[in-house]
């Protein structure tokens, strides 16, 4: 298997370019290019030649260079938003680009900063902070990393779905369950490193997002505001929606009342090709789990529990519970056999 390049994964670029074009021309056609987006990669995850990604690679600038590349892209993406929102008369359209846009800073936004925050240098994760704060969700920075990573794949875990639970029954529960873990989590170690609150990245992050909306909607009106929100809102959706495909149904079995290390069979994986190059080997999902400082580029393809194409192709079959049960069952109780 040939390994990966950084030119692999420049295909993401490709994605704000294409939205922010389109929004130049239309709200409604940002909002469309989205939607046509997600539907030729779920088309091409079908496509047998694109089935597999490039193999691992080892570390480079170049794959550091495509995240914080990225950074910038979806600045301007959020400005030219904002400058298209305000001279926008129709409410309707304003919500259609805050979709468009928030598609990208849901799909890719958050995947970089994910990957970003498990970078070893401040630069990223300062970058990761920026990200996250740019969709109101400031509070994943400690969630993911201090909550999610030592839970995941169990029932303490709010991102962790559980078998025959539907998309919409998890989202409320996920979206109360990380808030309330992130402070619990930050108060916990601020106690432990006797620091006061004023020594807290998450509340300085949550004033900064109330201080920016604010100043965003005295300084441009209503309307930006709007499409800030709106495209915030959806690009949480994407989030967790792909939190809730990621372990669906999956758990760690007991020992001695502290839950098994986390395996290979702990996390559902893909390998498609179309998507891994727009979303930076997210779907390699086991290894990320079980070695979380691995930067993208050198995660490996893991024979464990498959999805039954990309993540792309999976949020459609999670919005519809029927379909998406009727798809997994028999690959959760292919594991509960394995296990």
């Amino acid at each position: 298997m040939k390994a990966a390049t950084p030119a692999f994964f420049t295909a993401a670029w490709i994605l704000p370019l294409v939205v922010g074009g389109c929004a130049l021309v239309s709200p409604w056609a940002a909002w469309g290019a989205m939607v046509l987006v997600q539907v030729v990669l779920a088309l091409l995850e079908r496509v047998p030649a694109w089935r597999h990604s490039p193999g691992p690679a080892q570390p480079a600038p170049g794959f550091r260079r495509v995240l914080r590349v990225h950074v910038v892209l979806q600045a301007a993406l959020l400005a030219l938003g904002v400058a298209l929102a305000i001279r926008e008369p129709g409410w309707a359209a304003v919500v259609a680009l805050g979709m468009g846009v928030g598609g990208i800073t849901g799909s890719q936004g958050i995947t970089f900063a994910h990957e970003l925050g498990h970078g070893r240098t401040r630069l990223d994760r300062a970058l990761a902070w920026c990200l996250m704060g740019s969709v109101l969700y400031a509070h994943f920075m400690v969630e993911h990393y201090r909550g999610h990573h030592p839970r995941a794949a169990t029932d303490e875990d709010p991102a962790s779905a559980r078998a025959g639970e539907s998309l919409w029954r998890f989202l409320p529960r996920t979206l109360a369950g990380g808030l309330s873990s992130a402070w619990r989590l930050e108060a916990h170690q601020l106690r432990r490193l006797q620091r006061s609150w004023l020594g807290s990245p998450l509340l300085w992050a949550t004033l900064a997002q109330v201080a920016g909306l604010v100043a965003l909607g005295a300084e441009f009106g209503p309307r930006a505001l709007l499409f800030w929100l709106v495209q915030a809102a959806y690009a949480v959706f994407l989030l967790e929606a792909v939190n809730y495909i990621e372990h669906y149904g999956l758990r760690r079995r007991r020992v001695g009342g502290r839950a098994e290390p986390f395996g290979v069979a702990h996390a559902w994986n893909a390998d498609f090709r179309s998507t891994n190059a727009v979303i930076a080997n997210l779907q390699r999902h086991s290894d990320h789990h079980m070695h979380a400082w691995k930067p993208f580029e050198t995660l490996a393809p893991l024979p464990g529990p498959q999805l039954p194409t990309g993540y792309a192709g999976c949020l459609f079959l999670a919005s519809v519970p029927p379909l998406w049960f009727r798809v997994m069952a028999p690959r959760l109780q292919q594991q509960a056999v394995v296990v």
